[in-house]
């Protein structure tokens, strides 16, 4: 199944969804419920474009050969720099098809069997987090659950669940702090001090790490914290309006970082040259969540596969143009921004 047979297959089953040819957020505006944005919708527009904002530097005059597309991060091997980001509500959002256990557990699944992982969601339906536990305990603990800023005592309920998958790490979405059903809720959700976080990280026992970073200031409190890790996300504009794009704050990011934790990143991310962009700016890896959604609804476990494929062949060969053999070669010399 090639992957240009995913999308089509995915537009007769998604919905409000349009499954466009290039998902750069235009179609969709601020449909919500949907894949949109909130607000004017332009974040998940500003999020894809400005990936395509950066070129690439070739350069052939190289030794040849195959690059090594493989990464390496908390103790183990991926075949490509790429996972697949969490998502939770997919029927309200994509269509009738799956519901959110049905999906993790295609998902998860297909992402071990093609070599990366998946992250999972979770919604204020418990269900939700114990399916998707449920698909990492058989997969062998290889996916990442992550957890939205609940109250103390439900993230203790959950970080339990996490322990008993197996997971080797674990995740919080805590820009999720901008979602209306998370607001309304009692005892309240939302926002994390740095004690409050690193309360949690330290209670976790897993390598942790904290999704819905934007700022250095941020990310400098998570590392403060004792995150493992940082995505550096707007929740691809779902949470709030008018922030700047994820390509944007990167760079600052990363300098200010400086190593102290893994980074990754995501929004707007839909091709193996924008991996590539991404860990020239000095990413380790990114996540996509959009992508993986239409494999799934468009062609199951074969939709995976054909998605990880195309990611990894384009990765691939801008590598051999730009002169990088493996993921450690990419520079930021390479890209031009």
């Amino acid at each position: 199944m090639t992957y240009q047979e995913v999308l089509q297959s995915a537009r007769g089953q998604m919905g409000p969804c349009k499954v466009c040819p290039v998902c750069d957020g235009r179609a969709c505006g601020n449909t919500l419920p949907g894949p949109g944005a909130k607000g004017v919708g332009d974040v998940a527009i500003r999020n894809y474009r400005a990936w395509q904002d950066v070129r690439v530097n070739m350069d052939t005059i190289c030794a040849g050969g195959t690059p090594d597309t493989t990464l390496k991060l908390f103790g183990h091997s991926f075949r490509i720099p790429v996972f697949a980001g969490p998502v939770g509500a997919v029927q309200l959002h994509y269509g009738q098809k799956y519901d959110d256990p049905s999906y993790n557990d295609v998902l998860v699944s297909a992402c071990r069997d093609n070599g990366i992982l998946a992250f999972t969601g979770d919604g204020t339906n418990p269900a939700v987090m114990v399916a998707a536990c449920a698909a990492i305990k058989k997969a062998d603990g290889f996916g990442i659950p992550t957890v939205k800023p609940w109250d103390a005592a439900t993230i203790g309920e959950k970080m339990n669940m996490v322990r008993d998958c197996g997971a080797f790490a674990a995740a919080m979405d805590i820009d999720a702090a901008g979602l209306p059903f998370l607001k309304s809720l009692d005892p309240p959700a939302g926002s994390k001090t740095v004690e409050e976080l690193a309360q949690i990280i330290a209670d976790a026992k897993v390598p942790f790490i904290v999704k819905g970073i934007m700022t250095a200031r941020g990310a400098e409190k998570a590392v403060q914290a004792g995150a493992a890790g940082i995505i550096v996300s707007n929740h691809g504009g779902r949470v709030l309006d008018q922030t700047p794009a994820t390509a944007e704050v990167l760079p600052e990011i990363v300098d200010a970082v400086a190593g102290r934790c893994a980074i990754l990143v995501d929004g707007g991310i839909r091709s193996g040259v924008d991996v590539f962009k991404a860990l020239a700016m000095g990413a380790d890896a990114v996540l996509m969540a959009r992508p993986f959604v239409t494999a799934v609804y468009g062609g199951g476990a074969m939709g995976v596969k054909a998605l990880v494929d195309k990611l990894g062949d384009e990765l691939s060969d801008t590598m051999s143009m730009c002169g990088a053999h493996n993921l450690d070669e990419i520079s930021r010399d390479m890209i031009r921004l």
